[in-house]
Order: structure tokens, then C-alpha cells, then sequence
């Protein structure tokens, strides 16, 4: 596609790199006013360095950036907000504490009164951006009691609040349901059709392919590939991303049969509160059980309390038919069960600690030079990591660098391999391939199905029902904390766990 001289912004030969290496190499791309612009790529493509460029993070080698034809300097972030340029991250930026109001006005200049933020004209402020795109709860609330949907409505309205004529929205999905998705589309078509521009990056193929006006694909540090709606497939967009043909439909599935199969966990009647109501379920040596259902429904939770986080009401957890009852997360290691939580960066990760650092975490003891004393053998450690990123695929500069420069899919590895030890009998994978890209999701489908041939019961919670329909021999759906059905065999399709998620069972 030839370079659109009629665009808004316009990003001509920018480059950056780090220790010698391009993490951009002389990127073109232009983004028009009123469009849904689809930002896709592997992990590690340069989807984060060009849009840390555009929010004056960071400071390209070489480029420039042009608004309505005039070259216009982003070095720092001041830049970008006066260029009219706003980022909701996946991450969500908000103060938990602070009322919606409090966050969407964060930053901004309010009206006084005696020397004093009038409140009442802040809110008025506030309300056309409300009718704007939408918003039917109360922003009165706190933060910390909003939903992740109402959160990103919060963000939004933070941008269109500061003015912002571009939205940069990061895997905005993520972590909703597909009910919350589909409001969020809504609201981003609405923006599109008042002018602004949304810059929508996601490793949700199907949701670029229906959202975006136009898709730019990044591999390497280049951009390869720039189509219009309708220019590309989910198959051609795949081969674009990872520059080979796959499957994306590929199934590697394992085939058992539960009647002569071992039990390796068993939870019996778990309750906690409201969260988790009288659930049960059984698992067997060399499958993959997951759990479905929309966000909220208890999945979780679940566990949450399996892992010993949260302290059930009642109800029993069985490994390998004797009852465990771990009083918290270090007695549940012991027994052998691990958890990889959603929330890799908040729960998971020590993001400023090196990468060996964080994969040996649950190790140490079987690294110890001595067993009594309490020291790791800095050799033993450094050659169990390098092994298992050899395993996992895991792209970095040495097992040295922190966790935080790597990208999403390489530190969700990073957590993954922090539980390739001996002694896991169960494990639960939540959301695992959460902001992953296409191609780093097989490694990690590989993965898990791996741990399940080597008798490693393994669990997978995830609202991606296509997820659960290629990876999952049974899924177990959940709805407002119970059990609401059980699929297994032919019946483990994308339909039925979304029919169950929000009707009542269909009996399987």
C-alpha cells in the first residue's frame, strides 16, 4: 500500500534499537482520523516499541512524526497528550480508591470554588462524555468496586474528557466476557464514527478482522503487511504475524477414557460466600478440564481456594484420593499444587527480578548446594532456567535480564516455567494465553498438553471459549458461583460453553 498522504498522523523511518539489536527498523505507518486501525504481531514484533514511541516513552533513533502534514517532535509524554494522543493500557491505569469521577478528572484542570475543586461542575463536565458512550453505572463508585468493563469505560472516558483525538487501547478484551466485549465494540464504532481514532491492538484475531477499517501486521521490528477491511483472513492474517502457514484451528487434543482413568484431584461441595456455592468436580490422569463461564462466575475463585490463597467455607479437596486441607499457598506447593494466576504482572511476576530469579521461586529447595542450609546453588539455578528456555522458547538476551523487558507471551512463559519442577501434581493454568500472540499460544498449548501426558492434572480457566473447544477434552461451565453444566467429548464446542455461560444448563 502506497503512503497516504492524507492521513492525520503519519510516522515516516522510525527506528529504534536496544544493544544493537532493531526492536523497529524504518517503520512507515498512518493512521486516519475516524478509523478502527488494527495493531497486530507476535510478542516481541515491535507493537510496543512504536506505540511507547507515539506516547513519548520513548525516543526513537531515527524517524519522525507527522500531524496533518507537519512534523511534530513526541519525546515525551506531555507530547503526546498535547498531540492529542491517549493509551489505556492493559494494565489499567486507575487509582483504585478514587471514585470514577476522581480517575476520568485525574490529571485534568477542575473547576474551583473558594479555592476549592466544585465537584458539582466537575460532574458536569463528566456527563456529556457519560451520554457519550453510554454509561449506566454509577460513577460515584469506587474504582475498586467497578467491573473490568466498567473500568475501561472509566479509561475512555479519561481520554475523551483530555480531548484526545487518538485512543491507543492495548488487549482491551482480555479480559471480559463476551456480553462485555461486545458493549466495548459498540462504544469503539461510536468513537470511530465522531472522529476519533482508535489505535486497537489485540492478539484476538477475529476481533481485528471485524473491528479495524485497516490492519498493519508487524514482524521483527517491520511492519509487513498493511490491508484494508476485507483485505485479509484469519488465515492470511496468521501467516502474516508469525510468517508461516499453521492451523489455527489445529486440535491437540488427548483421548481418554475416564471410566478406567486414574483420579488425581477431586473437590467435593466448596463453597466460599457468594463466590463459590456447593461446587464439585473430578479430574483424570492425561486430561485437560477446563472451566468456563463469563468473568465473574466463580471460576477463579475456585482456584484460588484450591491453591490455599482464599480459606474455603467448607466442602473437601481430595489429591490423589487422600483430603488435603492446605492452610496457605506454601502447604498447597507441598502437596503439589501450583497456580498461575491471570494477572501474570500484579500476582505472578517479580517484575524487576531477573528472569532466573523468578523461574526458580518454587525451585529453591531442589536447587540447594546443601540440603540444610537455605541457600540456592547459583549454578544449578542458572542451568535449570537456561534448560527450560531452551524448552519454552523463550526469547531473551540472557537469563540475567529482568523480567519486565520481555513481552507479554515471554513472561507468561517465564511464570509457566516457574512451575516445571518435580513433585506438581496439579495445576492450574488461569487465562494462560492472556495477551499471548498466536504463535507463543501453541508453544504454551504445547506445554500444557505435555504436563497432562506426563500425569500432571492440569486445569485451564479461560474466557476465550475457542480456547477451551481446541485444548480442553471436558469443560466445566460456571454461572454466578455454581456448576451450570459439563461438556465432554463431540459437545466441547465453542456454542455450547457459550450457551452455557449465560443460559441455563443444557443438561450434558
Amino acid at each position: 500500500m502506497a503512503n497516504d498522504t492524507n492521513a492525520w498522523v503519519q510516522v515516516r523511518g522510525l527506528s529504534k534499537h536496544f544493544a544493537g539489536v532493531y526492536a523497529l527498523s524504518s517503520v512507515d505507518l498512518e493512521i486516519h482520523r475516524g478509523e478502527v486501525h488494527g495493531l497486530v504481531g507476535a510478542n516481541g514484533s515491535g507493537k510496543s516499541t512504536f506505540i511507547r514511541s507515539l506516547a513519548g516513552v520513548l525516543t526513537p533513533d531515527e524517524g519522525s512524526i507527522f500531524l496533518d502534514g507537519k512534523e511534530t517532535p513526541i519525546s515525551q509524554s506531555s507530547d503526546a497528550e498535547k498531540a492529542g494522543f491517549a493509551f489505556i493500557h492493559q494494565e489499567l491505569n486507575l487509582v483504585p480508591y478514587f471514585t470514577g469521577i476522581e480517575n476520568i478528572l485525574l490529571g485534568t484542570k477542575k473547576p474551583t470554588r473558594f479555592g476549592l475543586i466544585d465537584w458539582k461542575k466537575s460532574e458536569k463536565i463528566v456527563e456529556e462524555v457519560r451520554e457519550r458512550i453510554g454509561i449506566n453505572f454509577s460513577l460515584t463508585k469506587r474504582v475498586d468496586e467497578l467491573s473490568v468493563a466498567e473500568r475501561w469505560l472509566v479509561m475512555i472516558s479519561k481520554a475523551l474528557v483530555s480531548k484526545a483525538d487518538l485512543i491507543a487501547m492495548d488487549e482491551p478484551t482480555a479480559s471480559l466476557s463476551d456480553v462485555e466485549a461486545q458493549k466495548l465494540f459498540k462504544v469503539i464504532r461510536g468513537l470511530a464514527d465522531s472522529g476519533v481514532a482508535v489505535l486497537y491492538v489485540s492478539h484476538r484475531l477475529d476481533e481485528v478482522l471485524d473491528l479495524s477499517d485497516r490492519i498493519t501486521v508487524f514482524r521483527d521490528g517491520k511492519v509487513v503487511k498493511r490491508e484494508v477491511r476485507g483485505g485479509l483472513d484469519k488465515k492470511g492474517l496468521i501467516t502474516a504475524i508469525i510468517g508461516r502457514d499453521i492451523s489455527s484451528e489445529e486440535n491437540i487434543k488427548s483421548s481418554i477414557d475416564m471410566d478406567s482413568s486414574q483420579l488425581i484431584f477431586e473437590a467435593d461441595s466448596i463453597t466460599r460466600g457468594n463466590a463459590v456455592k456447593n461446587v464439585s468436580f473430578k479430574l483424570y490422569k492425561g486430561e485437560v478440564l477446563g472451566f468456563g463461564g463469563v468473568v465473574g462466575a466463580g471460576r477463579t475463585e475456585l482456584a484460588r481456594l484450591a491453591f490455599a490463597a482464599d480459606r474455603k467455607d467448607s466442602g473437601t479437596f481430595r489429591l490423589n484420593g487422600e483430603a488435603i486441607s492446605p492452610k496457605n499457598e506454601t502447604e498447597a506447593i507441598a502437596h503439589g499444587i501450583g497456580l498461575i494466576p491471570e494477572e501474570r504482572r500484579a500476582e505472578g511476576l517479580m517484575l524487576h527480578k531477573s528472569i532466573d530469579f523468578n523461574m526458580g521461586l518454587v525451585a529453591m529447595d531442589s536447587l540447594r548446594s546443601i540440603s540444610w542450609l537455605p541457600f540456592s546453588s547459583r549454578r544449578r539455578s542458572g542451568e535449570r532456567t537456561s534448560l527450560i528456555v531452551k524448552q519454552l522458547e523463550i526469547k531473551i538476551k540472557n537469563i540475567s535480564q529482568t523480567v519486565t523487558e520481555l513481552s507479554g507471551g515471554n513472561q507468561q512463559k517465564v511464570l509457566i516455567g516457574r512451575w516445571l519442577v518435580p513433585g506438581i501434581k496439579v495445576l492450574f493454568f488461569d487465562e494462560p494465553s492472556r495477551g499471548v500472540d498466536v504463535g507463543a499460544r501453541q508453544e504454551i498449548y504445547r506445554v500444557i498438553r505435555g504436563l497432562s501426558a506426563e500425569g500432571v492434572g492440569t486445569i485451564v480457566i479461560s474466557s476465550d471459549a475457542e480456547e477451551l473447544a481446541s485444548l480442553c477434552d471436558r469443560v466445566i461451565v460456571m454461572r454466578e458461583g455454581r456448576i451450570n453444566g459439563v461438556i465432554s467429548g463431540n459437545d466441547v464446542t465453542e456454542h455450547n460453553i457459550i450457551e452455557l455461560g449465560y443460559h441455563e444448563s443444557l443438561n450434558h
